[in-house]
């Protein structure tokens, strides 16, 4: 494979604009072929000399990344350029270009290098990470039904519909995160600069201190020997859960564990059960067999509950049952989901009620954030109230037995 070389060039658009830029390519020809296809004039190409200083730093993890919107935008645009009867090849060269997001617009460019040497967009596609499996299975049934425009454009619907979806969710949990860090902070605070200039008067009054108070002054003791463990524990602690969350069967325990939550449970099902309903329409519009459509579904539902009871119902299915009737053994599935889902298979129209499912599960998370950020404001409010007071009010303890001390 040869190595790719970056090329600056110079060209006119079709109004006589000139415009700079910078391609990467095995030869100069090769940069002049990709210009001309997006419809420019070269003027000028030059090869970019590297003297090895010059080089993009990146920390692992901090880095840019693919996120939901970029990906959507993208899909958006591809499906209205080959909509419009522009060839893949230069729609990808085009969008190497325009993409704002710097990982994408390198995994475009890529796409567009593989797809030149033969391969198919799908088959390109499943060669990077940043596409969820339900994007490549949607194209390569696009590809297979010569309708790529119009499966990437539910892509891009899927996926803003998702990324939405994960936008109620943050506006429902930041208040509480917020607060809690705020608390933190505020306890942190008192326990390091406020706490210790009350031990010299607590000694010189002599005399037995509350228990709330020999409470406090432990708890400042080991905030300030022991500082390093309180700043270096908890982001160890996060990590250390984001790695054992991608462990399955811890993963799976979570998942239980997140549905049965007395507050927020409530919310995260539904969250399932609209992604659920959301992803198996989509594929199945999309022309998905229905089996790989139930195994797509199952992998990004993003719940380990929901997936293992699709994995069931698609064995169920492929032995000859309908999708309702193993779908009503699990409790997950409300009644009203699979008494649609039946009706949709009776009907022939599974994707539509499948739609039909994951709008109304839409509004129940909408509806239900806008109640827990009503319900929590007072809540949090109080909490962060009672242990600020707390805190006071053990530091002042002592001085209510001053007065007995003098006497």
């Amino acid at each position: 494979m040869s190595t790719a070389t970056t090329y600056r060039y110079t060209v006119r658009d079709r109004t006589g604009k000139t415009r700079n830029g910078t391609l990467e390519a095995s030869d100069r020809k090769v940069v002049a072929a990709r210009l001309r296809e997006m419809g420019y004039a070269p003027v000028s190409i030059t090869e970019v000399k590297s003297d090895g200083l010059q080089r993009e730093i990146t920390i692992p993890g901090f880095g840019p990344k693919v996120d939901l919107e970029s990906l959507a935008v993208f899909s958006r645009q591809f499906a209205t350029m080959i909509g419009s009867g522009v060839s893949i090849i230069r729609s990808l060269n085009i969008l190497t270009e325009q993409t704002e997001n710097k990982a994408l617009a390198k995994i475009v460019g890529e796409l567009r290098n593989e797809i030149e040497a033969g391969r198919s967009l799908s088959d390109s596609l499943r060669k990077h990470d940043e596409f969820p499996a339900l994007y490549i299975a949607m194209v390569k049934a696009g590809e297979t039904a010569g309708n790529l425009d119009e499966v990437l454009l539910r892509v891009a619907d899927t996926l803003e519909k998702d990324l939405a979806l994960r936008r109620k969710i943050k506006a429902a949990l930041t208040y509480p995160v917020v607060v809690l860090i705020l608390a933190l902070l505020l306890t942190a605070v008192m326990l390091v600069f406020i706490v210790p200039t009350f031990v010299g008067m607590f000694e010189s009054l002599g005399g037995e201190l509350p228990v709330p108070t020999k409470i406090l002054l432990l708890m400042s003791d080991i905030l300030r020997t022991f500082w390093y463990l309180v700043v270096f524990i908890p982001p160890l602690a996060f990590q250390g859960f984001l790695r054992a969350r991608k462990v399955p069967e811890i993963r799976r325990r979570l998942d239980v564990i997140k549905l049965k939550l007395p507050v927020f449970g409530d919310l995260f099902h539904k969250v399932a059960m609209s992604r659920f309903a959301r992803n198996l329409s989509t594929l199945v519009r999309s022309g998905v067999p229905i089996l790989s459509a139930l195994e797509i579904t199952g992998e990004t539902v993003d719940n380990a509950v929901v997936g293992d009871a699709l994995a069931d119902v698609r064995m169920a299915v492929k032995e000859g049952e309908s999708i309702a009737v193993p779908l009503a053994r699990y409790d997950v599935f409300p009644p009203m989901v699979v008494q649609m889902i039946a009706v949709g298979e009776e009907t022939g129209a599974l994707d539509t009620m499948l739609a039909k499912i994951a709008d109304f599960y839409d509004g129940e998370v909408e509806s239900t954030t806008e109640s827990l950020t009503a319900m929590l404001e007072p809540v949090m409010i109080a909490v962060l109230g009672a242990v600020v007071g707390g805190m006071v009010v053990s530091l002042y303890m002592p001085m209510f037995k001053v007065f007995d001390l003098i006497q």
